[in-house]
């Protein structure tokens, strides 16, 4: 009952997509709205994954700085895997505020700020337990260090000087060190005094009826007695005193110089109506992050002017008046909030209600009690569960190949799974337990960082890889898958399965129908006849010793063409449809132009005519020259 009871303060997890991992907030308010429905406003802590690259540098950068500080060697000498999983317990807060459903609570977490004397491993052997150093602004895309760590360590330390013996004299000089502002035996009697303050503020309350801006703000005289009587009118009028050597006369003359009656005003007599009312509301956004109220709301103020009036305002009827508000509203809201488990399935869940047929060489059995591992033992999985049969798949965080429930995870094109051990481990901490592949890769099923092949994208959208690339592969296949290829094309389909190359392929099927299909086999394998190949130096000099011989010239054709019937082609592109052309029989260089002694003047169809003619006019020359032989 106590692990469903949500209060404000509580940090949990929220829901907001089945697929994504679990979002972390801390519940600052519980409203109930018009429809009966329960709303939590939440503060948004961010995980590694959700800022870019550039800012998880910074943060790396920052861990490093820490770790140099720290000066803890079990940090250094953590393995791999755990150095993985350290970054995802790293949030980062931010000031950033949203309501959510309180039905999208999904348990609850520990996030605390890092301090520098505890171990990092330590949040490794908690579950549920994030820490964060750094404060993320998701309009500004900005990272900075939270002013609120906890300054523990010999660094922050007082340097102490050794204690002084009985008798020793201080070596320092005491009066360059303090300065005294009041006497309280000064020969002045209490009733002296008094009488001298009240003298200040009649001053005071006259110096503000002189001033034309004072009697703006205050213009009754109660107020401008009331604003006379602050603290900064007396303080002025007791350090007057103590200057002229608590001297009666001569501290009243210095309260009227020569230009007019001393005016003092302190910050809150300063500021406006409508920047008071601007602290305000800054003060009910930031808290008392006074560096961001001044650099938000009222930047023309010092910060020290800000906290001046900061502890001024806090006396005033007007945050008495806001602390009873505050405390009324509180009255009305909700306490706390019971949600109960979610017991509904996930949508990446895959049924298990798959056939056992054998899909790319998976093996599995119907009937089977547990789920098959690795050795082929069968693993069982929790009380009532039905195992699911191997699909050829290992998970994709762990790589087991058994588990009482699996679930998709990536894109739906790559077809991972992850068991459900890794899931929740997903889920909780928004990464894998083994460090993938890819260095600097965050896996998740983000589609819109996603290429449809599932490589990950860079925000400029390029599908090139922001870091290094894959391994190259290659598939060797068997003679027997060669030849099953040919015999058994009827149940493959290979144009069909070029298309849909995400089907599975019964391997198994094929196999036995191409062991029908064969004749029989011998028992021994026939003898492969060993092929001695030269080295490539022979083979080079080979060929540089016997080039290539040239072409013979083509078979000319008899008979003589008259000029006068010739027409030149149109000027029409010839298309090489698959018959030998006479564009499809020149070389490269003549198809680009690259000949130099032949002339570009003549257009390509009158060159063509002029070869026709001189192939035809040849042979006619010869024929000519055998006649006068045989006369």
């Amino acid at each position: 009952m106590a692990a469903n009871m949500y209060r404000v303060g509580d940090y949990v997890y929220f829901e907001n997509s089945s697929s994504n991992p679990l979002l972390i907030r801390r519940i600052e308010e519980l409203n109930k709205t018009a429809n009966g429905n329960v709303e939590a406003k939440v503060v948004c802590f961010y995980r590694r994954r959700d800022i870019s690259s550039t800012l998880i540098a910074l943060a790396d950068k920052h861990a490093r700085e820490l770790e140099e500080e720290m000066e803890n060697p079990e940090m250094r000498d953590l393995p791999e895997k755990q150095k993985h999983q350290l970054r995802h317990r790293e949030l980062f807060l931010s000031r950033q505020l949203e309501s959510l459903p309180a039905t999208h609570i999904r348990g609850k977490c520990c996030v605390t700020l890092l301090n520098e004397t505890e171990a990092l491993k330590s949040y490794l052997d908690r579950e549920d337990a994030f820490f964060y150093s750094l404060v993320y602004d998701p309009q500004q895309k900005t990272l900075l260090a939270d002013k609120g760590e906890i300054r523990v360590g010999n660094k922050y330390q007082a340097d102490i000087t050794d204690l002084l013996k009985e008798g020793e004299d201080d070596g320092r000089d005491l009066e360059k060190m303090e300065e005294k502002i009041w006497d309280p035996n000064s020969s002045l009697t209490e009733k002296q005094i008094d009488q001298f303050l009240v003298v200040a503020r009649s001053v005071g309350t006259f110096a503000r009826a002189l001033d034309c801006s004072s009697s703006v703000r205050q213009p009754s005289l109660h107020m401008s007695a009331a604003a006379a009587s602050r603290d900064i009118t007396l303080f002025h009028a007791m350090d007057t005193l103590h200057a002229t050597g608590y001297d009666m006369t001569r501290a009243i003359a210095a309260l009227v110089p020569q230009g007019g009656p001393v005016l003092c005003r302190d910050e809150m007599e300063e500021w406006s109506a409508s920047e008071a009312n601007l602290f305000e509301e800054a003060l009910e956004k930031y808290g008392k992050d006074f560096t961001d109220i001044q650099q938000d709301f009222l930047p023309w103020k010092s910060l020290t002017s800000i906290i001046e009036y900061y502890y001024m305002w806090k006396t005033t009827d007007r945050y008495v008046q806001q602390k009873r508000l505050k405390a009324a509203e509180a009255e009305s809201k909700l306490k706390q909030v019971y949600i109960p488990n979610y017991n509904k399935p996930n949508p990446n869940q895959l049924s298990n209600n798959v056939k056992p047929a054998l899909v790319n060489g998976a093996g599995g059995t119907a009937g089977t009690v547990g789920t098959v591992g690795t050795a082929g033992t069968a693993v069982p999985g929790p009380p009532g569960s039905v195992p699911t049969p191997g699909l050829g798949r290992a998970c994709e965080s762990c790589y087991t190949s058994s588990s009482y429930q699996w679930y998709s995870w990536g894109p739906p094109n790559m077809q991972c799974r992850l068991c459900a051990s890794c899931w929740t481990y997903w889920k909780k901490y928004g990464g894998l337990k083994m460090p993938t592949r890819l260095d600097g890769e965050r896996p998740g099923p983000n589609r819109n960082n996603m290429s449809p092949h599932g490589l990950p994208l860079r925000h400029s959208g390029s599908p090139k890889f922001a870091v290094k690339t894959r391994q190259a592969f290659y598939l060797q296949t068997t003679s027997l898958t060669r030849m099953a290829r040919r015999t058994c094309q009827d149940i493959i389909r290979p144009r069909y399965m070029a298309r849909h190359p995400y089907l599975p392929v019964n391997t198994a099927a094929i196999k036995a129908e191409c062991a029908l299909r064969l004749p029989d086999r011998p028992k021994k394998p026939l003898p492969l006849k060993p092929v001695e190949r030269k080295p490539l130096e022979s083979v080079v000099r080979y060929l540089e010793a016997h080039p290539r011989p040239s072409k013979p010239n083509p078979p000319t054709r008899g008979g003589s063409i008259s000029t006068g019937s010739l027409t030149p082609i149109k000027s029409s592109p010839i298309l090489n449809n698959g018959s030998p052309t006479i564009l499809g029989k020149r070389t490269y260089e003549q198809h680009n132009g690259l000949d130099g002694a032949k002339s570009k003047v003549l257009a390509p169809q009158w060159d063509i005519m002029a070869k026709r003619m001189s192939e035809a006019v040849r042979p006619s020359s010869s024929l000519q020259d055998e006649v006068h032989e045989l006369d």
